[in-house]
């Protein structure tokens, strides 16, 4: 009995050991691991700079009044298209238009009396030649001349300025474009030198939006183009930026701008620059003061990876870095990214042409695990889908299928009739 009991210690001892040196999943006893893989190329890959915007208009004026008095009339209706010179405001003009006739009667006295002076003059001149009329009365007649002369020019030049003063009564749009509501209805006192407008017009086509970037970005970007790594597009010799635009409701814009002003001052504070692009506005979509999100074409890289971002982590100091499948071991590389691209990280140095990046199974490894790559796709969301005819394979083979990305794959079974 003793000798029974004995023994069934020993068993009992046993199992955990037995259990215990099972292989985890995904590994054959100390053999490598079954690692997910895509095979990567240099291909030419778009870089671009995604941005907040405030769109604005591309010129706008207030309307104010250069004169005072009533308003006789308003001649438009808020919101509608009005053309530059058009009638807005109609301001009583009574008082404007006899200070016009006043300045005509004075401008009449003053060409009669240049009359009297020259025939004073002609008169004297023919005395003085047989001495009838002494030199100096004959100087005493031209000068009157003279003065009669200057005072029909200043005439004409208050007959111009009351003119001027009576035509400002008609208040016409400066610009073209959508007019705002009148500040005034008809019967308003109005004065020519009061700060408040009348009304404002804003030309919405073509629109402006406006972007702040970072001057590290703008180094960055420079530096690219200056290494050769990013090319750019241009038209007549000039650089272009093409400008999409995402609105508020996350709806694409349908036309494409371009950037048209970049700001030569950097921001003390911020340490950023103002720059604007430039966007048709046909059907008055962009209002100003809204907000949307501008992507900047930057340039093409011609020789550049597209790194899924599951594939990639970021040290302390903020390097990216990518684990390889070479030679059978799993290799950890530092890579050179500039933005991305849906799920892709855009890489421009740092990985070789047909390189192996792991994407799954990354859990199960660490820089020079021993690895078993196999090659996989990703569908549009950054899941690992595998081939099918690597699926049928390793279901031939017993060798249990790669789980899908951020799946949990279940422990072994533990038998029953072993613990019995």
């Amino acid at each position: 009995m003793h000798m029974i009991k004995l023994l069934l210690a020993l068993l009992c001892l046993s199992l955990p050991a037995a259990a215990g040196a099972q292989a985890p999943p995904g590994t054959t006893g100390t053999g490598p691991v079954q690692v997910g893989v895509i095979t990567l190329h240099p291909q030419a890959v778009l870089l671009t700079a995604d941005v907040p915007g405030r769109i604005a208009a591309s010129a706008s004026a207030d309307v104010r009044p250069q004169v005072g008095g009533l308003i006789k009339s308003v001649d438009f209706k808020s919101g509608q298209q009005v053309k530059q010179g058009d009638v807005l405001y109609e301001i009583d003009d009574a008082s404007y238009q006899a200070q016009v006739a006043v300045q005509q009667a004075v401008l009449q006295k003053a060409q009669a009396a240049v009359s009297t002076a020259q025939s004073t003059v002609n008169r004297d001149q023919q005395l003085a030649a047989s001495s009838t009329v002494s030199q100096s009365d004959l100087e005493a007649a031209q000068a009157t001349l003279a003065e009669a002369n200057a005072d029909v020019a200043s005439a004409q030049a208050n007959l111009q300025v009351a003119q001027i003063s009576a035509g400002f009564t008609r208040v016409t749009a400066p610009i073209s474009g959508v007019i705002s509501d009148s500040a005034v209805n008809a019967g308003a006192l109005v004065t020519g030198s009061q700060t408040t407008a009348l009304a404002t017009i804003r030309q919405l086509n073509p629109a402006y939006v406006n972007i702040v970037e970072t001057s590290a970005n703008l180094l960055r970007v420079r530096n690219l183009f200056q290494s050769g790594i990013l090319k750019g597009s241009q038209a007549n010799g000039v650089p272009t930026l093409p400008v999409h635009l995402t609105l508020e409701d996350g709806s694409t814009y349908p036309e494409v701008g371009q950037m048209t002003f970049l700001d030569v001052v950097v921001s003390e504070s911020t340490g950023t620059f103002a720059g604007q692009g430039t966007v048709a506005n046909p059907r008055d979509m962009l209002l100003p003061g809204m907000f949307v999100r501008a992507t900047v074409d930057l340039g093409t890289a011609p020789s550049a990876f597209l790194v899924p971002q599951r594939a990639v982590t970021f040290d302390g100091s903020g390097n990216p870095n990518a684990l390889f499948a070479e030679n059978g071991k799993a290799v950890s590389r530092t890579l050179q990214t500039n933005g991305n691209q849906g799920n892709d990280w855009i890489v421009t140095g740092g990985i070789s042409d047909g390189a192996q990046v792991i994407v799954d199974g990354l859990q199960k490894i660490s820089n020079g695990s021993p690895v078993s790559p196999l090659e996989v796709t990703l569908d549009d969301n950054g899941v690992v889908v595998e081939p099918a005819a690597s699926s049928a394979a390793a279901g031939s083979s017993k060798t249990p299928a790669l789980p899908p990305a951020g799946s949990v794959q279940p422990p072994a079974a533990t038998s029953t009739s072993a613990a019995q």
